[in-house]
Parts: C-alpha cells; structure tokens; sequence
C-alpha cells in the first residue's frame, strides 16, 4: 500500500471521529440546561410550547427543542406611577402608586401579555380612578388602608390570566390641587379657632363654678358660726335660767347689773365727749352689781 494513501486513510478516519466527538460534545451542549433559582425557562418545539424548566439541570432533544425565553421569578417593582382621580364630591386627586409583583406561570406571562409591567400599570390605574371615584375625600383620607386592600384585590383579580402574583399594593401619596389646599386650611385654621374658644368657655365656666363654691363655703361657714353663737347664747339662757331658779331673784337682778356696767363701760371708751350721764339710779345698780360680785366671789 502506498505510504500516501495509508496517510490520506488515516486522515480521513480520524476526521470523521472528530466531526462525530463534535456533533456529540454539541448535542450535549445543546441538551443539557442548567437553569439558575432565579429563574424559569419557557422551552419551544417547532415553535410551540414544549415544557417549562425549574431550577437545576435539566435536559431538552437538540435541533428539535430550544429555550424561547428565559424568566426572571423574582419579585419586581414597577415603577412608581402617579395618576389623576376625582372623589366623589368632585375634589381633583394626584394619586401616586407603586405596585409589587412576581411571575407564577412563566408560559401565561410570555404568552397572553407583550408587555406585563405597562399593562399592569393601566390597570392599577384604573382601578385606582374607579375606586376614588367612589369615595369623598375624608374617606379617602381616612380609610387608605381599607383602599389599598381593595385596590390590591381587585389588581389580583385582573393580572390572573397572566400568571403573576401581585405581592403588594401601596398609595404613596395623595396630592390636592391649590384650590382644595387653601380651602381645607381656611377649614382647618376655622376649626382650631372654634376649639380654642370652647376651651375658654370652659374655662370661664370653671371660674364661675369655683366662685360659686367660694361662696357656698364661705355661707356654709358662716351659718355654722351663726349656729355655734346661737347654741352658745342658748346655753347662756339655760344657765342664767338654772341660776334663776336655784337663786331666785339675786341671779337675775346679777345679770342686769353686769349689763349695766358693760353698757356704761362701751360708753366710756368712746371717741366723743368724756362726759358721761349716769342714770339717777346707777349708783345704786353700781352698788348692787358690787355686792353681788362681791357674794359670788
């Protein structure tokens, strides 16, 4: 056998062995899939949808089989939206929201929606005019946790068909036009100025009670000493009585003789004429008085 023709044989076989380790290391390369967690893999066959692929490794039929699109589960965020909406009593809202969600079935995703982020942004806004437009701006104000359930709800409801998740719903902010805002401070400056003057009638009020039960008190007092004198001269009368009738006439004529000179005596000291005038029969009732101090002691 010529030396060239056996070069030219083993050439030839060695090259059909490397073009078959070829085809097999690109089949393999092209078979095998190794998908991150991350992640899920829409798999076509001519086409249409063949399967969907996990996370791992995972294997498909080259040539006939390829991965059409390759979907990230995490949890996005859309960016934040603001939207105008009208309350029921006619006051023009600036609505800021922002929307969180993920992918469930990567094949519902790819296929039944072009652009998943721009079509759940309308529908949030919608929704978000539709619930707005059913409620007046105190509710709004005031029931917003109520709202972002119902409009989170509601969202869930109309993404279904789009195998994906919507995690969270929030209204960042609500914004009133100027007109409104000038409006709702006149109405707030009117109500501080309303509480600040109950307080001061209540105050008043207060003043006038406390006054009122100064003076209760103080009559209260006063009835009470009034009692205590009386029940003093009471007992006075019942001794000057006990005397009169244990001593008979000296006691009570005693008495009238101490009044005479306690009588006399207020005369005396005050601040007109020294002169003083003494009844005829003073004397004597001086003299009586003194013998009967006298006895007594």
């Amino acid at each position: 056998m010529d030396f060239n023709q056996l070069i030219s044989e083993l050439l030839g076989g060695n090259i059909v062995i490397l073009l078959l380790a070829a085809f097999i290391i690109l089949c393999i390369f092209l078979g095998v899939r190794i998908v991150p967690q991350s992640e899920q893999h829409v798999v076509e066959r001519f086409g249409r949808l063949k399967s969907v692929l996990g996370p791992g490794i995972n294997f498909i039929i080259p040539f006939l089989d390829r991965v059409a699109h390759k979907v990230s589960i995490l949890e996005r965020q859309l960016p934040n939206a603001s939207q105008d909406a009208i309350t029921s009593d006619n006051v023009l809202l600036q609505v800021e929201t922002s929307v969180f969600y993920r992918v469930l079935e990567p094949e519902k995703t790819v296929y039944r929606i072009r652009d998943v982020d721009a079509a759940i942004s309308t529908t949030v806004a919608g929704i978000v005019r539709a619930e707005m437009g059913k409620m007046e701006l105190d509710e709004v104000q005031s029931n917003r946790n109520q709202l972002i359930s119902e409009i989170q709800r509601m969202v869930e409801s109309a993404v279904n068909d789009w195998g994906i998740e919507v995690t969270r719903a929030e209204i960042l902010d609500v914004a009133l036009d100027q007109a409104t805002r000038e409006a709702m401070l006149q109405q707030l400056n009117a109500e501080r100025e309303r509480r600040a003057q109950v307080t001061r009638a209540e105050g008043q009020k207060r003043d006038v009670e406390l006054q009122a039960d100064a003076e209760l008190y103080a009559a209260e007092q006063d009835a009470k000493a009034r009692r205590v004198l009386a029940d003093a001269e009471a007992y006075a009368t019942q001794v000057v009585a006990a005397a009169i009738a244990d001593h008979g006439l000296a006691a009570a004529q005693y008495q009238v003789a101490l009044k005479q000179v306690e009588a006399i005596s207020a005369v005396a000291k005050g601040d007109g004429s020294q002169t003083i005038i003494v009844p005829a029969d003073a004397v004597d009732a001086f003299g009586k008085a003194f013998q009967m101090l006298k006895g007594h002691t």
